[in-house]
């Protein structure tokens, strides 16, 4: 005999219907969770097919994005071989389908029909590593996606705010540079303050990095860009929540990250 399980992957849940060999179903369909007791009971349907053909069964499922994730780590976990098919396979053998029938527990047995007609191969498993490397470089792409969009958000509420910042720092999203605006973000704020005051809070900000110097002439570039600014108050209070709540939140975090890995020096992070 070669049994085979067909799959029918769903959020959550999963229709299987078994066959004992080509045209034997065993048992009807049935549904079980995503969970302990859900991955549980499959085991012991499996192993219940196993015993009546004397056969470890193949497992046949789609890929359906990531909610197969958990089924394929609960088949390696028991050492089942298991077999990922393309949606367009099944849904080219449904439309060929004569009965046309729509159900999770259908499709269940349609895949198991597969497994004896298309010659499936088992599935080819990407290595560990491989997969993790995958995941990153998706979250790193998507992660980028959010920081430019921060990034633009936080150029155009620096427009309407404080214009004159701009080169104020050098690069407007260094440590220094956000950090000052998290605390000052208006010109209103920097007028409010001696040049003495400014310098020492721009120090305090650098740490040990800069001599007092770089403060003193970043101060002075700080407090004339304010005279130059031509929105001495803000009209809408809600581009500061904007910049305080998201943008240099997000931004300074950034910024956190990229010092921890070493990607920059600490001259550049100014």
């Amino acid at each position: 005999m070669n049994p085979v399980i067909g799959l029918d992957v769903s959020k959550g849940e999963s229709h299987a219907q078994a066959f004992a060999d080509r045209g034997m179903p065993y048992g009807k369909t049935f549904l079980f969770k995503h969970n302990v007791e859900g991955f549980a009971s499959f085991l012991r349907f499996a192993q219940d097919i196993e015993s009546f053909t004397g056969k470890r069964p193949a497992v046949v499922l789609e890929a359906t994005g990531h909610y197969h994730s958990s089924v394929v780590q609960f088949m390696d976990e028991n050492q089942y071989l298991y077999i990922v098919i393309n949606p367009l396979l099944s849904h080219q053998a449904k439309k060929a389908n004569l009965r046309k029938v729509k159900t999770d527990a259908a499709d269940a047995y349609q895949l198991g029909e597969m497994f004896y007609k298309e010659g499936l191969e088992p599935y080819k498993k990407r290595g560990q590593y491989l997969m993790n490397l995958r995941y990153l470089t998706r979250q790193h792409e998507s992660l980028t996606d959010m920081y430019v969009q921060i990034k633009l958000q936080f150029q155009a509420v620096m427009d309407q705010v404080f214009p004159e910042y701009h080169g104020v720092f050098g690069d407007l999203y260094s440590k220094v540079s956000l950090r000052f605006l998290a605390l000052y973000p208006t010109s209103q704020a920097v007028l409010a303050m001696s040049e003495k005051d400014v310098t020492a809070n721009i120090q305090s900000l650098a740490g040990h990095v800069n001599p007092t110097r770089w403060s003193q002439e970043s101060a002075q570039k700080l407090m004339a860009a304010a005279e130059r600014n031509p929105f001495k108050e803000t009209a809408f209070p809600s581009h500061l929540i904007s910049l305080e709540l998201q943008c240099i939140h997000c931004l300074v975090q950034r910024s956190r990250s990229r010092h921890r890995s070493g990607s920059v020096h600490d001259q550049q992070e100014l």
